[in-house]
Formats: C-alpha cells, structure tokens, sequence
C-alpha cells in the first residue's frame, strides 16, 4: 500500500483577523436606508462563479498509479482515503497508468456557506430539516478528463474530534437538484443489512470508518434533534436580490456544525422561505443573507430567536463587502 500526502501550504490566519472580520460583520455600511445606497445586484452567473471559486478553493488534488492497488491519500485536515485502483474502469476495461483523484472535504459553517453545501437532509415523506455534520466529502476519479467508474467498496478513517465524536451518526448520500443545492438522503444499511459508518476508538482520539461504494457526495450525519414547537419563516432582502443571485442561510447557535437554507423563493412576494415548517420556536440563532459584489461577497448576518411564523428583513445598508476569507471567519465565529 502507498501513501499519498498532499503538498500543500496551509497558512493560519492570526487571531486578530477573524475577530476583525467579526466585528466587521455586525457593522451597518451605511446608516442610512436602502434609497441612500446605490448598488447593482450581481447576474445569476456572477453570483454562481463566486461559489465555484470557493468550491475549487476547497478542492484537493491528488493522483495514484493503477498498478499500485489499493493507495491511502492524506488529506489536509487528517482524513484517510483508501482507494484501491485495480477497480477502477473505463468503458467497462481496467485502467492503467495515472488516475486523477479529486476531493474536497467541509467540516465547518463558513465552508458550507461559500461553497453552497448545506446540510439539509430529507425526511421520510420528502419535506426538508437540519442534520447536523461530522464531515461532508466529495471524491471522483478520472483519466485524461473521462469519467471511471468503482467496481468496489473504498473508505474513509475520519478523525472525529473535526467535529464532535456522536456514535448517532449515519451515512448520507447527496444530490444536486434542479436549483443547485446539495440534498441529502440517508444512505441505510447496504446489501447484507450492516451500517456504513462506525465510531470506534479511544475516547479522547475516535474515529470515524466510512465504507461506501460510489463516487459523488457523502456526508457524515443526523438529524437535528428538537421535540418542542416548530414553525415556517420568512425573510426579504434588498430590492433586485432573489435566488438566482443571493441566498438566505440559518445557523443554530450552539448546535455543532450545521447550516440550513431558506430553499425557496417567491417572485409574487420576494420573501425567501423555509417551507416545511421545521425551524424551533425558541431557538437562539443567526441568519445570513449572501450575494456577489465585484468578485467578493456581500453578506450580511442578523442575531435572531425564532418566533413562530417571523419574517426577518434586510436592507442593503446592513451589508458589508468582504473576502471569501472574512466570511468563512464571520460565520465560523459565531457561536
């Protein structure tokens, strides 16, 4: 078996600029209203580029020879990638010689946020609710640019303290809808009735074993657990913003690595909606509303506790524009 270690450089960013960032956040850039801010609201493309960038930020890249079989890659928060090449195929034949490895890997809030990969799983009878994470992974093969196709299982060994370790946790496959989110489905059991996902280890190291059978979107996760009250909201942003070129996002405070999404948009109304009805009457948390400006982000980020049925607005001057960097700081900062 060969290892494989990204080589790659990983600068930490000093304290006090993600406190600047967070402080930067909560600011009003102007205190007038939205009549005394001119401002042109990004194109759907521009709004979905920046995205793109953030994902192929996130991206890591690995290659692995075919007649090495079975190689481990590192990844550059510690999570092991077995894959073994021998099965691996293209058009139905065996592959030889080097064999692109595209990964990406999202623990945290302001990486979900930038990249546009929430966690949102779906319920039994479809409607939409929170799962809270212990890692989302993305994993492709290719050669020369063509699709290959996995004929067996690979696994990943994920360090469970990236998050918090939770023996609840289960596997769960994602697909891209119509409108471009990431939906989230329980994988289950596989063909011989055994679980995908273990934690085992010492207490203070666990890990995660993951075995699956695809490439695409995995996600480590739960359902968010809340047995009181739940209600629908609400939120409208500045006028000429809608969901082709902005979103509205919701992070429960206190509650683990987890990122909901106002999903729908209403033309008649301009109100962005979460529909299901599944948000906690009570719960402390923060909404977030984000677009393009010029290849960066506008954001803006409210402190609220939901109430039942509440519309929550934002205006233009409670925006701020900064870097893909400031927002992942401001939204991973919150509590």
């Amino acid at each position: 078996m060969k290892t494989i270690k990204l080589n790659k450089l990983y600068i930490a960013k000093p304290i006090f600029a993600m406190l600047f960032a967070l402080s930067f956040t909560f600011m009003s850039c102007d205190s007038n209203d939205d009549n005394d801010v001119t401002n042109t609201p990004p194109t759907a493309m521009e709004f979905n580029s920046i995205r793109e960038i953030a994902l192929d930020n996130a991206t890591q890249n690995f290659q692995i020879v075919a007649a090495n079989g079975t190689t481990t890659l590192n990844s550059a928060n510690g999570v092991e990638i077995d894959i073994n090449a021998s099965c691996l195929t293209l058009n139905g034949n065996p592959v030889n010689g080097l064999i692109d490895i595209k990964y990406i890997e999202i623990f945290d809030g302001g990486d979900m946020l930038v990249t546009n990969k929430t966690t949102m799983g779906k319920l039994p009878n479809g409607d939409m609710a929170m799962i809270i994470t212990g890692g989302a992974f993305y994993i492709n093969a290719t050669q020369n640019g063509q699709q290959l196709v996995l004929n067996c299982g690979m696994n990943l060994r994920i360090p469970a303290n990236l998050t918090a370790p939770d023996p609840d946790m289960i596997l769960w496959d994602g697909t891209i809808n119509a409108a471009g989110d990431l939906v989230w489905e329980e994988q289950g059991q596989d063909a011989t009735g055994r679980d995908n996902l273990f934690l085992e280890g010492p207490a203070g190291n666990p890990t995660y074993y993951a075995f699956f059978n695809s490439f695409g979107w995995t996600n480590v996760d739960k359902f968010y657990d809340f047995s009181g009250p739940k209600t629908q909201i609400l939120a409208s942003v500045p006028a000429g913003y809608n969901y082709d070129n902005s979103a509205v996002y919701l992070h429960y405070d206190g509650e683990g690595n987890a990122l909901a999404k106002l999903d729908t948009y209403s033309a008649t109304t301009k109100l962005f909606s979460e529909h299901y009805g599944q948000i906690p009457v009570g719960l402390p948390c923060h909404i977030i509303f984000a677009s393009e400006d010029n290849g960066q982000w506008r954001y803006a980020i409210k402190s609220v506790t939901i109430s039942d049925n509440a519309v929550y607005n934002f205006t233009l001057s409670e925006t701020v524009v900064g870097s893909e960097a400031q927002l992942i700081a401001a939204i991973n900062a919150l509590p």
